[in-house]
């Protein structure tokens, strides 16, 4: 074969050197590598992995296998995990919101999920929502909540919980048993109940609320 000779590129219509082209499987067209490169990934972009020939009406297809020798590593796995994904269509699909993990879980419809448990990282989380389990808190809540940030959602955490901020440097203070009297972090005191700042760090003056 004289490798000389050149042929037209079906898609970007330049003329190639016969060594350098790639032929679609079940038809006689054919494109240049770099090309059909590039129409695959066009084609995953899009969601789309069963992937035909370029040319309309054409019976060709492209699959991972017989475009295994010209596809980089990344984009054969890219190809082949949104086939696997394709064949669960009907199921409903989600992943672990977990970065560390991420695995695609399929749910095969038999039941509603919202509450689940990573069979691979062991980690609980909201399949609705998408994070980490909202432990008391409704998915609404979160969806509601989600969006203001990080301090909106722990100040509605402090309010179910019933904290109470220290009147003096203004942190959070949680207490689950025991006297009223509460002594922060930073040194100050004050009376848990009422939230008042105690005098000399001593309870003296909040007497009926420490009963």
């Amino acid at each position: 074969m004289d490798l000389q000779v050149e042929y037209d590129c079906g898609i970007c219509t330049e003329m190639k050197a016969v060594y350098d082209f790639f032929d679609i499987k079940g038809c006689s067209h054919i494109y240049c590598i770099e090309c059909t490169l590039n129409y695959i990934k066009s084609k995953l972009d899009d969601n789309i992995c069963s992937i035909k020939c370029p040319e309309p009406n054409c019976e060709g297809v492209l699959d991972p296998e017989f475009c295994r020798e010209i596809l980089p590593r990344s984009l054969f796995n890219r190809w082949g995990k949104s086939l696997c994904e394709s064949a669960f269509l009907g199921s409903e699909k989600f992943y672990c919101p977990y970065k560390d993990c991420s695995v695609l879980l399929i749910n095969d419809g038999r039941r509603f999920i919202e509450k689940f448990k990573c069979p691979f990282c062991k980690r609980t989380f909201c399949v609705r929502c998408k994070v980490a389990w909202h432990s008391g808190m409704s998915c609404a809540r979160f969806q509601k909540l989600e969006p203001l940030g990080s301090e909106a959602l722990f100040a509605d955490l402090a309010k179910r919980k019933k904290w109470r901020r220290c009147p003096h440097c203004q942190n959070y203070v949680g207490k689950s048993f025991g006297c009223n009297y509460i002594k922060c972090r930073c040194g100050k005191a004050f009376c848990y109940y009422c939230g008042s700042s105690s005098v000399n760090n001593s309870i003296h003056g909040c007497y009926d609320c420490c009963r």
